[in-house]
């Protein structure tokens, strides 16, 4: 938790006291699902938390943001960036209900409000968001192809809507198709060893009727 409040000390003391409920929560469901890998629960906070907040790092989000979250598994992105974007909509789709079970559960527990959790598969989705979120679900085109008129047309972000993608390694090949994509280096924002390879990737989609 000190790890959180080193990064992002202006929180309020609610925001304080959902992400310290956080880790009992995981630790809890994850002996009855794994939800989260044996390795990574004791590190919880680094390579969950703080990594999903890396887009906060890149995009502070106003009010009223619409971002739908794919592939969430266990809830990341979207629960901690819902914890502190709390006027912001979070939209977390999985195709798996069994770690979505977990999720609404954490959901609930944390009490917040601005969460929606569907099982689903992308594609069937109709709403459009301004962020389409997601930590490496799949290879860019991929996903690119998934997630085909879900950006919203009215923008209301300094970036422009899109798609923010978490990534680690060389992703030279995997983005020479996209010109407009800019890749943020998370070891710009941390300091944490765990942060050298990994990235934040805003790719602006264009919206389409």
């Amino acid at each position: 938790m000190e790890l959180i409040l080193k990064y992002f000390p202006d929180l309020t003391p609610l925001q304080i006291e959902q992400f310290k409920k956080l880790e009992n929560l995981y630790k809890d469901w994850n002996l009855k699902i794994n939800v989260v890998s044996r390795k990574d629960i004791d590190e919880l906070y680094l390579r969950h938390v703080l990594h999903s907040l890396a887009i906060a790092k890149v995009i502070q989000f106003k009010a009223g943001s619409s971002m739908m979250d794919v592939g969430t598994g266990g809830g990341f992105p979207g629960i901690p960036l819902a914890i502190l974007f709390p006027d912001c909509n979070f939209h977390l789709v999985d195709s798996i209900n069994k770690k979505l079970n977990v999720v609404r559960e954490v959901v609930a527990g944390l009490g917040l409000e601005n969460v929606k959790v569907t099982h689903s598969r992308v594609e069937e989705i109709k709403e459009t968001y301004d962020f389409i979120i997601s930590r490496a679900v799949a290879a860019m085109p991929t996903f690119v192809h998934w997630i085909k008129g879900k950006v919203a047309k009215k923008q209301q972000n300094e970036l422009k809507n899109g798609i923010l993608y978490l990534k680690g390694g060389d992703l030279t090949e995997e983005l020479q198709d996209y010109k407009t994509t800019t890749i943020y280096n998370i070891s710009d924002f941390y300091k944490e060893d765990f942060f050298e390879t990994k990235k934040v990737v805003h790719l602006p989609i264009k919206w389409k009727s």
